[in-house]
C-alpha cells in the first residue's frame, strides 16, 4: 500500500491552494483528481472576479478568508505574472427604494476591513459610465478580474516543485478512518494511506464525506445546487468597469463582468437543479436576463446575449435557507484526525483560495508528519 503524509481530494482552485500551503511547509503531498484535467468543474464555471469582501457578514471566514485573500493573490499574480486586472466595479442600485441596501452594503463591508467604497450619485457613477442608468452607485475599486486557469497552472506548478504531485483519472470509491492513520480506496481498488486527508471536492464532497468511515453522519451536510446560468455579449461592451445590481437571495444578480480579452457576459442567474451535471444552459432564460440587464443597461440591444456557459454552486443550504459561512472541519469539530472536509466552498472561494490554503495547513500544524 502506498503510505503518503498528505491527500488533497480535489484539483479545484481550492484544493490545489490547499495542497500548495502544504508542499511549502514541506508536507508530502499527493492529490487525486477524478477529471483528465485540474479545475474543469467550479472552478472553470465562474466569473474569475477578484471579490473586495464586501457582502460577507462580519467576523465569517467568508469575510476574513476573502479579505485575506484578496491581498494574498493580487501579490501572487504579480509574483507569478498570472494575467489579472484591477479594474474595478460598481455595485448600482436602479430604484430610490435601493438607496437605503448601497449604504447597508457599505456598513458591512467596513466591518470587514473594506473601507475602499466610494458612494456616488446618479451623475457621478454615469460620468465614469456613460452607458449607465442608476440613481446612485457604490465603487469598488479594489475588485478585479484573474485569469482562472493560469492561477491554477501557477498552483500546481509552485506544488511540483516543493513536495508535491498530481494524480489525475483517480475517482474515489470511499475512505475507512481507524487507528490513527486514514486509508483512501480509489475505484479501480488501489489504496492510499495517509495522516492527512483533505477533502477538497467541491460539489462532491458532502458525497464523498457519506463515504468515509469513521465520521459520523451528523457532521455531514446535505448537497444543493444552485446552477448559474452566464450570457455572452454579441458586440463590443460599453463599460470598463464590472456592472453588479444590489444582490438577490443565494447570488449576486445578473451582474456585468468581462475576461482579460474584453468579452463581456451576464450573469450568473439563480436555478435550483437537482444535478451538479446539469450543465445546459437554455436560451429562453435570455428573456429575463435582457428584463434585468435593461434594468442598468436601458441600451442592451435586443438579440445581443448568446448563450455561453453555466456553473453549479455548491450550496449547503436550500432554496429558501439563508445564506451559510463556509463550513471547514477539522478534527476538533468531528474527532476524526488528520481530516478535514471542505463544505459549501462557493463564492468568495476563487478570492479567497490562497487564504482558505493557509487556514487548513494552519488546522493540521499539528498532526503528525509522517505516514
Amino acid at each position: 500500500m502506498e503510505c503518503v503524509e498528505c491527500v488533497v481530494v480535489g484539483a479545484g482552485v481550492i484544493g490545489l491552494a490547499v495542497a500548495r500551503a502544504l508542499a511549502v511547509r514541506d508536507r508530502e503531498v499527493l492529490v487525486l483528481e477524478a477529471c483528465s484535467a485540474v479545475g474543469t468543474q467550479t472552478s472553470s464555471r465562474n466569473s474569475e472576479v477578484i471579490h473586495a469582501g464586501i457582502y460577507y457578514a462580519a467576523g465569517s471566514l467568508k469575510a476574513r478568508l476573502c479579505v485575506r485573500g484578496r491581498v494574498l493573490l493580487y501579490q501572487y499574480c504579480l509574483d507569478r505574472a498570472i494575467s489579472h486586472r484591477r479594474c474595478g466595479k460598481l455595485i448600482v442600485a436602479t430604484h430610490p427604494s435601493q438607496i437605503p441596501v448601497l449604504q447597508s452594503i457599505r456598513e458591512k463591508a467596513a466591518m470587514n476591513g473594506v473601507l475602499d467604497l466610494e458612494p456616488l450619485n446618479a451623475s457621478q457613477a454615469c460620468a465614469l459610465e456613460p452607458a449607465l442608468h442608476c440613481v446612485g452607485a457604490l465603487h469598488s475599486p479594489s475588485t478585479g478580474i484573474v485569469d482562472s486557469h493560469g492561477l491554477m497552472l501557477a498552483l500546481l506548478g509552485d506544488l511540483e516543485n516543493s513536495t508535491g504531485c498530481l494524480a489525475l483519472n483517480s475517482p474515489l470509491d470511499h475512505v475507512q478512518c481507524a487507528q490513527g492513520a486514514i486509508v483512501l480506496v480509489a475505484e479501480d481498488g488501489t489504496k492510499v494511506r495517509a495522516r492527512c486527508v483533505i477533502n477538497a471536492a467541491g460539489l462532491r464532497a458532502p458525497s464523498l464525506a457519506g463515504r468515509i468511515a469513521g465520521l459520523e453522519a451528523c457532521h455531514v451536510p446535505t448537497a444543493y445546487f444552485a446552477k448559474g446560468n452566464y450570457f455572452s455579449l454579441a458586440g463590443k461592451s460599453p463599460f470598463s468597469r464590472l456592472i453588479y445590481p444590489v444582490p438577490e437571495a443565494a447570488g449576486l444578480g445578473v451582474h456585468l463582468t468581462f475576461d482579460l480579452g474584453g468579452q463581456a457576459r451576464f450573469g450568473p442567474d439563480v436555478e435550483w437543479v437537482d444535478s451538479a451535471d446539469d450543465l445546459d444552459v437554455d436560451p429562453r432564460r435570455g428573456d429575463c436576463f435582457y428584463q434585468e440587464i435593461r434594468n442598468y443597461w436601458p441600451a442592451l440591444p435586443q438579440g445581443a446575449l448568446v448563450p455561453a456557459y453555466a456553473g453549479i454552486r455548491p450550496k449547503i443550504q436550500g432554496p429558501h435557507d439563508e445564506a451559510v459561512d463556509f463550513c471547514i472541519q477539522g478534527p476538533r469539530t468531528h474527532g476524526v484526525a488528520g481530516l478535514v472536509n471542505l463544505f459549501g466552498m462557493e463564492s468568495p472561494g476563487l478570492t479567497a483560495s490562497l487564504a482558505i490554503g493557509e487556514y487548513v495547513a494552519d488546522l493540521l500544524t499539528d498532526e503528525p508528519r509522517s505516514a
